[in-house]
């Protein structure tokens, strides 16, 4: 990894390579950041406002075991996990959603986020973890149950209060917009989410290390077997927590290190992002070379004749 001094950093690049010739490029913002806020190393604007998306969802479920929900019903590392997760909707993941919900008495009608084509049930949606959460924690202090979806619904007050504590500063100050599965999502920089995931992943706080050892020993509740988050934390066992978000956002921490990476794909490409994943971690010496080779067989070929390759480097912030 290069570290210069600048004011500005150039972007990075993906090219999608057909034999060799580049078909397609996609452009690219990384930062790397400590668990004190400090950006360490980027490429790109390490200030770029984008919206976290489903990369905010250990936060969102760490606001809610903030509530008492893990010790009244008796919440397993898998509960937790599929809280953070995006899930694939399979029977197994539909199922852990329901146990949660059986436990406190929540029927699956009260979940708000839609039920996904040709699947049976809003147990399905890959955010149905999150919801379920939030439903759980509204029970737990006697909230309305019907509108917890609703920005000044107190879980919502909740969510932004714990973002508020993490980056210390007001929550008044955060701007929102609802996401696809009707829960409001925030804009932050891209620095303060790497910053999010440092903190995560430093082990100084026991409730963050509560939600990062449920991901790292439960991934295959946090996406699915063969999905990128799945595979990286399985591939290098504990040493890292992944979450992706939709639109090009991807973010990992380095479990124990106190550091985080963020990514921006500009135009939302997912391909982009795993390949600059890989690309990062391997050059700041986070994975194994073993193990970057064999996701990197799964995540940069994108067909028989064409493959992923990155131009740039990380930069002295």
């Amino acid at each position: 990894m290069s570290f210069e001094n600048r004011s500005a950093t150039p972007e990075l690049l993906i090219h999608v390579l057909r034999e060799g010739l580049t078909e397609s490029t996609h452009h690219c913002q990384a930062v790397v950041a400590d668990s004190r806020g400090r950006s360490l190393a980027m490429a790109g604007n390490s200030t770029a406002a984008v919206f976290a998306r489903s990369a905010l969802k250990p936060f969102q479920a760490l606001a809610m075991l903030s509530t008492g929900i893990r010790e009244r019903y008796r919440l397993s590392e898998k509960d937790i996990a599929i809280m953070c997760g995006s899930h694939q909707g399979t029977m197994a993941h539909a199922r852990q959603v329901f146990g949660m919900m059986w436990r406190a008495d929540l029927a699956p009608e009260l979940l708000i986020c839609p039920t996904p084509p040709e699947k049976p049930s809003p147990l399905c949606h890959n955010c149905s973890g999150k919801h379920a959460g939030m439903l759980m924690a509204s029970r737990t202090q006697n909230w309305t149950l019907q509108d917890y979806a609703q920005r000044q619904h107190p879980v919502q007050a909740l969510v932004r209060a714990k973002l508020a504590e993490l980056l210390q500063m007001p929550s008044e100050e955060f701007l929102c917009a609802r996401d696809d599965c009707g829960v409001p999502t925030y804009q932050l920089q891209l620095n303060q989410m790497a910053s999010l995931f440092a903190q995560l992943t430093a082990g100084e706080r026991a409730d963050l290390e509560l939600v990062a050892r449920a991901m790292t020993h439960q991934p295959e509740m946090v996406a699915g077997s063969g999905h990128f988050d799945t595979e990286l934390m399985r591939a290098t066992q504990g040493e890292l927590v992944s979450k992706s978000g939709a639109e090009g956002i991807q973010c990992i921490g380095r479990v124990g290190e106190g550091m985080g990476l963020a990514i921006k794909v500009q135009d939302g490409a997912a391909r982009a992002k795993y390949a600059l994943a890989l690309h990062l971690l391997q050059r700041m010496g986070w994975i194994q070379p073993a193990a970057a080779e064999m996701l990197g067989e799964r995540f940069l070929s994108v067909g028989p004749y064409t493959r992923l390759e990155v131009e740039g480097e990380l930069r002295m912030a």
